[in-house]
């Protein structure tokens, strides 16, 4: 139900808000399906795909920027940003945060054919936080809720292409969503 993704969404939202974010975040470093997730591709691609999100949240856990790297396309592309700039964005926030950890609920998973090599789009919702090294605070670094996630299997693994969602003016404004 639609309904239970939203109060999932709403809860991390206002944990964050309210201070309450810290009880829970270290539970949240996970990628999980929800109960209703709508699936349209074989047991194994959706275990490959799982599986290379856990491998970022452990590269995000070490702060290994080369592992965390490997989930991206060499063909990655969000709005005009490469996957170097997403590089240089990842290497920017392990200088200025600590215990830095994501959370993925897919809620649509649909893999395709286009070409050689298979597409996936995967409906999320979740977030990134960290510790600021100069406050010692817990942040929320991003969030988002039902967006979408381009993957394309490529060299024998699933890895980012890019997102669906923000226009130019969103990405140029801040609002984007290009680590994930």
């Amino acid at each position: 139900m639609n309904w239970k993704r939203s109060l999932v969404a709403l809860a991390a939202t206002f944990g964050t808000a309210s201070g309450l974010h810290c009880l829970a975040v270290t539970a949240l470093a996970e990628t999980k399906m929800s109960k209703q997730t709508e699936v349209q591709a074989n047991q194994k691609e959706v275990n490959e795909i799982l599986a290379a999100f856990d491998k970022a949240e452990k590269a995000l856990k070490a702060q290994d920027l080369d592992d965390l790297m490997a989930l991206y396309s060499k063909n990655y592309d969000y709005h005009g940003l490469t996957k170097n700039n997403v590089r240089d964005l990842w290497k920017d926030l392990f200088e200025k945060y600590r215990r830095i950890s994501s959370h993925h609920i897919f809620s649509k998973i649909v893999v395709t054919v286009e070409g050689q090599s298979p597409k996936a789009r995967i409906t999320c919702t979740g977030g990134i936080w960290a510790t600021a090294e100069s406050t010692g605070e817990r942040i929320i670094i991003d969030s988002w809720f039902e967006e979408g996630h381009r993957l394309g299997y490529e060299d024998g693994a699933w890895r980012l292409l890019g997102h669906d969602g923000e226009d130019q003016q969103a990405v140029q404004s801040g609002a984007a969503h290009p680590y994930f």
